[in-house]
């Protein structure tokens, strides 16, 4: 995790996975239109790369624009994107165990999807998919060339058990998978899904001829997405069930722990068409 903070004493941090680097407040130009949030664009690199007010998108006071400032280029979503904060500290490594769900019950939880301590201090983990979505809203739209009423009937009440900690992630894909028709059950962190699978398993239930596919994030707190599909395939009565890593990270190393832990398919988040087809194929191939 990377560290930083706006200025005051609340630490918040970021995957490293997704950050390209860190760099003091370039030059910004202004741009028409835009959304408050966004501070201006600077040509970093060859890419013309919009700067966002992270303070000021998850509710604190915004970020001054002082020589002091530093933006975080990060890449979600096959995007890149700035975030301009006060200060970065450090780079932490923590297991996945360490973080933890968010407090229920607090002010900014649906701009937190994690919490972690490092000594003393809580450190926020930032839903940056949420920020995204209130700045940049995404189409769920599946294109009409995919939904043939032949998809349509053969994906009817089928069900797909689908793990992910941020509620914006859960609502993109869910609207997606209810154009095809497909029954949604969803878990929000890898443990809360495994338990379900083995509550399944344990009452007799068929688990991989209830579920067409499980469809799971790789970053949540508790269990992530690999630890989740590495006990899914140690446990005989789930290990044939078809596993999607469906993440906002990119990149060789995610290849290589799909790889690595038997996961059947990588998607990056959020295609509507890309998740859409991972669907129609197994659809088909169990239809045969």
């Amino acid at each position: 995790l990377l560290l930083f903070n706006f200025g005051a004493e609340q630490t918040f941090a970021l995957n490293v996975f997704k950050i390209q680097e860190v760099l003091k407040l370039p030059n910004l130009s202004k741009m028409p239109y835009r959304h408050p949030c966004v501070v201006g664009v600077s040509h970093i690199r060859d890419h013309t790369v919009p700067v966002i007010n992270l303070a000021q998108a998850i509710g604190f006071t915004p970020t001054p624009l002082t020589d002091d400032a530093t933006i975080i280029i990060t890449e979600y979503n096959r995007t890149v994107q700035a975030f301009l904060v006060g200060n970065v500290d450090r780079i932490v490594n923590m297991n996945w165990d360490q973080i933890l769900p968010p407090p229920m019950g607090t002010g900014r939880a649906h701009y937190m999807t994690a919490i972690t301590y490092h000594g003393d201090s809580i450190v926020e983990i930032i839903d940056v998919e949420r920020v995204l979505a209130d700045i940049r809203p995404y189409n769920l739209d599946v294109s009409s060339d995919i939904l043939t009423e032949d998809l349509l009937q053969v994906a009817e009440g089928r069900e797909i058990l689908l793990v992910d900690d941020s509620p914006v992630a859960i609502s993109q894909a869910s609207g997606t998978l209810a154009q095809l028709g497909v029954n949604v059950i969803t878990a929000k962190n890898g443990l809360e899904a495994y338990n379900l699978l083995k509550g399944w398993a344990d009452e007799g239930v068929n688990v991989v001829e209830k579920l067409l596919m499980v469809i799971t994030d790789a970053e949540m707190p508790a269990m992530d997405g690999y630890r989740l599909t590495t006990e899914i395939r140690d446990d005989p009565r789930l290990k044939d069930l078809h596993v999607v890593l469906h993440t906002s990270l990119s990149g060789n190393f995610n290849k290589a722990m799909v790889k690595k832990v038997g996961c059947d398919q990588f998607l990056s988040k959020f295609q509507p068409d890309e998740l859409a087809k991972a669907v129609e194929k197994k659809l088909r191939e169990t239809a045969r």
